[in-house]
């Protein structure tokens, strides 16, 4: 019984430090939530005006730019998948890979082949486990990315987008990442970033192609509308990866919130499940020493009086 009781303290102890771990864990992740929201609100500003003004002059002009224009029959595509570069976060990376293999799927059953850029260890070691081939990756900024991450990853899909695809070049450039909704809401969420698509209203279509009709009207451009666009559409895209990653940062942190919000509790509820074993091994072992106790009085209060006869 003496055993079965130290065994429950250790364990007790155990947990109650795991507690304090996952406790700590917690905290860190909410506060790392705010910082991320912040960037979110900040980059969303540049990445809609960067678009609108994409959008103006693609539309304001005749020019016929491989990043805007839609291929007749596209064979290739580019995805990129953000994933974590840490566990401890829940269904995070996973429900992100889900929505990578589902949209990969799409587009091989279109007759596509697909090339595979991944942000983050998780995707990383998901798709080196399947021994599945991987075109780049990046790791080791996901928590906090910069916009120089941003721009270091747009690099080569800018460059695929641009070769022709004899030549490994890409027709589409697509994107898959968590979106930020709330703090209880984190949706992985897959967008065409290229050729261009406009994922607006009709009422904010017309204000955006009014607003392409007013430029061409006021302006000039120099040298040309295509040169405009080589070096604005770099940009946007650099400007769309940028809000991705801190998108889906936001949302590991909040994941990782209550991923160690549950574990904390669970923890607490087992310590008392454990206490009360613990209690109730103690309270046994007590009530034997006292029966041991009154056994052996009796005894010896019999041998005693058989004496005296």
């Amino acid at each position: 019984m003496g055993a079965q009781i130290r065994v429950l303290k250790r364990r007790i102890k155990s947990v109650t430090a795991t507690k304090k771990i996952t406790r700590a864990m917690e905290m860190i992740a909410a506060s790392r939530i705010v910082k991320a929201q912040r960037k979110v609100a900040a980059s969303a500003p540049y990445a809609d005006e960067l678009t609108n003004a994409v959008t103006a002059v693609a539309h304001s002009s005749d020019v016929k730019h491989p990043l805007t224009t839609e291929v007749e029959r596209p064979r290739r595509a580019a995805v990129l998948l953000i994933t974590s570069d840490r566990g401890l976060a829940g269904g995070y990376s996973s429900n992100a890979i889900k929505a990578g293999e589902h949209l990969t799927s799409e587009l091989v059953s279109e007759g596509k082949e697909v090339d595979t850029y991944i942000v983050g260890r998780k995707g990383v070691a998901y798709y080196g486990f399947r021994e599945r081939a991987i075109t780049d990756s990046w790791t080791g900024f996901t928590d906090s990315p910069t916009y120089a991450d941003a721009k270091m990853i747009a690099e080569p899909l800018i460059e695929a987008i641009e070769r022709d695809t004899d030549k490994g070049g890409v027709d589409e450039l697509h994107i898959v990442f968590t979106e930020f909704v709330s703090m209880m809401t984190q949706t992985p969420v897959e967008r065409r970033m290229l050729p261009l698509t406009f994922e607006k209203s009709a009422e904010e279509s017309a204000a955006v192609f009014a607003k392409g009709a007013q430029a061409h009207a006021l302006y000039d451009f120099e040298p040309t509308a295509e040169k405009v666009l080589d070096a604005l559409l770099p940009r946007y895209v650099e400007s769309r990866i940028y809000n991705a990653l801190l998108q889906a940062a936001a949302s590991k942190h909040a994941a990782t919130r209550r991923a160690m919000k549950s574990a904390t509790d669970n923890a607490e509820e087992l310590i008392k499940s454990l206490s009360r074993l613990a209690n109730a091994a103690r309270q046994a072992e007590i009530t034997q020493e006292i029966t041991e106790i009154v056994g052996g009085a009796s005894a010896l209060a019999d041998a005693t009086a058989g004496s005296d006869r």
